[in-house]
């Protein structure tokens, strides 16, 4: 009876392992944001790198290799942002959403493979902007979505919801917010997404909001937005052009062919247009 079990109970470790895509202690789990850089550890190495070979998956591609033998794999997209480290891990410069998934470490001796792989699975958060603008102006709605990139052999859902993975909005002190605050929307499409929307306000300019996903309450990594509020233009018909006085225009106000000379004006400065017989003026 005792050896029965046993077996029963091998047999729930084995169906286990497969239903999660783990495959045992080896694994490792790295969450980072996109745009940072990444080391991904090879827990498995030899002595000599010139044994190791990296292998990359996720749902949507086949099996990339990427390291083989310890050399660069030169016809991946990713060629340029790959290096391997003295200790064989593996580091990728300038994470991109598309990043994310299963990487595996695995180790050949005279062509034989050696033990197991040691695999890490990469999770990649990012946010994005319902605005295609880099600035924003005063009184638009902006939705921001936050979104965590994941591939462990099952949903991401249903990986997140099992492994005590949440998705918050912050804001600079580093409060949450949450459906109480009637200046914010927050949704929740799915669990790994989450929205928030919210109509800027002049006070906005420069202010953050910040995004974080925390595993057992513990934050892993986070992603923040930082609002640039576009400038506010006001259009002044020049019938005194005595009131402006030429300035140097700065590298970083180059204006449009049709805006000859950046003018000031009181306490703004703006761009003068000679064809329409009027400057666009720049709220000091």
């Amino acid at each position: 009876m005792a050896d029965k079990c046993h077996l029963c109970l091998l047999g729930l470790i084995i169906l286990s392992s497969l239903l999660t895509g783990t495959s045992g202690v080896n694994d490792a789990h790295v969450f980072i944001s996109s745009g940072e850089n990444v080391r991904l550890p090879c827990n498995n190495h030899l002595h000599d790198c010139k044994s190791t070979t990296w292998i990359y998956n996720n749902r949507h591609s086949a099996t990339d290799e990427l390291i083989g033998l310890g050399i660069k794999k030169k016809d991946t997209e990713r060629h340029e942002r790959l290096s391997l480290g003295s200790d064989c891990s593996l580091n990728i410069k300038n994470i991109i959403k598309e990043d994310y998934g299963s990487y595996s470490c695995r180790q050949y001796v005279n062509g034989q493979q050696q033990g197991t792989d040691a695999r890490v699975y990469l999770h990649v958060l990012h946010v994005s902007s319902s605005s295609s603008q880099t600035e924003i102006s005063a009184g638009s709605s902006v939705t921001l979505s936050c979104q965590l990139f994941s591939y462990t052999g099952v949903s991401c859902d249903d990986w997140i919801r099992s492994e005590g993975i949440q998705l918050f909005w912050v804001n600079q002190a580093g409060v949450k917010l949450t459906i109480s605050d009637s200046r914010y929307q927050i949704s929740a499409p799915g669990h790994c997404i989450i929205t928030l929307t919210t109509t800027l306000l002049n006070e906005d300019d420069n202010r953050e909001w910040r995004c974080e996903v925390t595993h057992r309450n513990q934050v892993k990594t986070s992603v923040t937005y930082t609002v640039k509020s576009s400038v506010i233009s006001v259009l002044v018909n020049l019938t005194d052009r005595r009131n402006y006085t030429p300035l140097p225009l700065p590298p970083t106000k180059q204006p449009n062919t049709d805006l000859l000379q950046l003018l000031s004006y009181g306490q703004s400065t703006g761009f003068f247009h000679p064809l329409q017989e009027r400057a666009v003026l720049i709220a000091a």
